[in-house]
């Protein structure tokens, strides 16, 4: 396979095995949706940026380089997998090369299996762990990435460069920011919710204070277009109004729990709405609830 796009790794290294030892998936079941899934879009970002939405799972993306094809995120089935690399190459006969990863969700990664074998995947390496003790059938086991990263890697298409950083746990410890300085264009991931609370996986380590720390992190790099997971594209004051959000609910739940106030109190104080646990996922933490715990283990 022609290597079009030389890779300059910043403490990273390139893995060339498999774990062999997987358990059960955590966060996404490996069953076909229970509904129909919308159908799947394409949308231009900026120059040769897209987005893909619709589809089973959380929004893609891509970059079309002078030679190949980099894919952000794989959908969250091999069909709908299948279905953005049959609309990609409406668009450019440039191979896909890579697929990079932003974290290790199911509707993220579990369409891997739908791309061809010669893709390689680029993770941070906490996201390479969850996927290891996820995946359990041959074809996931075949889809591990290749090439992680632990804090930095720039990767050259041509002249444009395209950068993986990593600001600490956030949605997860293994959270990845994909950014195209020449566009101001970043991928961030389930880093940014919007009408909503964001979501804190605590059993991959992410935390709500890291969360800020991230996305102030974001704010610091020279961009002003975020293609996240799940809504439409955003900019900069939406950034800094979930930053703003987060902030004072961290703040109002120390001021509850300096005057005593149980969990509970705190929940019915700020009305949250618990999510039902489903079979065979962990149970989904409110923000209030997820915020309590890290102010509480601080202590």
């Amino acid at each position: 396979m022609k290597k079009n796009i030389k890779i300059f790794l910043v403490t990273a290294f390139v893995l060339s095995t498999f774990a062999s030892t997987c358990v059960a998936l955590s966060q996404a079941s490996s069953s076909q949706p229970s509904q129909q899934p919308p159908p799947l879009s394409v949308q231009q970002v900026k120059g040769n940026i897209y987005e893909v939405k619709g589809g089973s799972g959380a929004n893609t993306g891509f970059f079309i380089g002078d030679k190949e094809v980099l894919v952000v995120d794989a959908k969250m089935t091999p069909e709908s997998a299948k279905e953005m690399l049959a609309q990609i190459n409406k668009l450019t006969p440039n191979p896909i090369v890579y697929v990079a990863l932003t974290h290790s969700d199911g509707d993220h990664v579990n369409g891997l299996s739908g791309f061809p074998d010669s893709i390689r995947i680029i993770a941070h390496q906490e996201t390479r762990k969850y996927m290891e003790e996820a995946f359990q059938e041959p074809a996931q086991i075949a889809s591990l990435p290749q090439i992680t990263f632990s804090q930095e890697l720039d990767l050259y298409s041509g002249k444009e460069k395209i950068r993986f950083l990593h600001f600490g746990p956030a949605h997860t410890s293994g959270d990845a920011v994909i950014y195209f300085p020449e566009e101001k264009v970043a991928f961030v991931g389930d880093l940014l919710f919007l009408g909503r609370d964001p979501l804190i996986h605590r059993n991959k380590n992410g935390n709500s204070f890291g969360l800020v720390k991230n996305l102030k992190a974001i704010l610091e790099l020279d961009v002003d277009t975020f293609v996240h997971g799940h809504g439409d594209i955003a900019g900069r004051s939406d950034v800094e109004g979930l930053i703003k959000s987060i902030e004072e609910k961290q703040q109002k739940i120390k001021s509850l729990i300096s005057e005593g106030k149980s969990l509970e109190k705190i929940k019915s104080i700020l009305k949250v709405e618990e999510r039902p646990a489903q079979p065979g996922r962990p149970r989904w933490m409110s923000l209030v609830e997820v915020i309590y715990l890290e102010l509480r283990e601080a202590k």
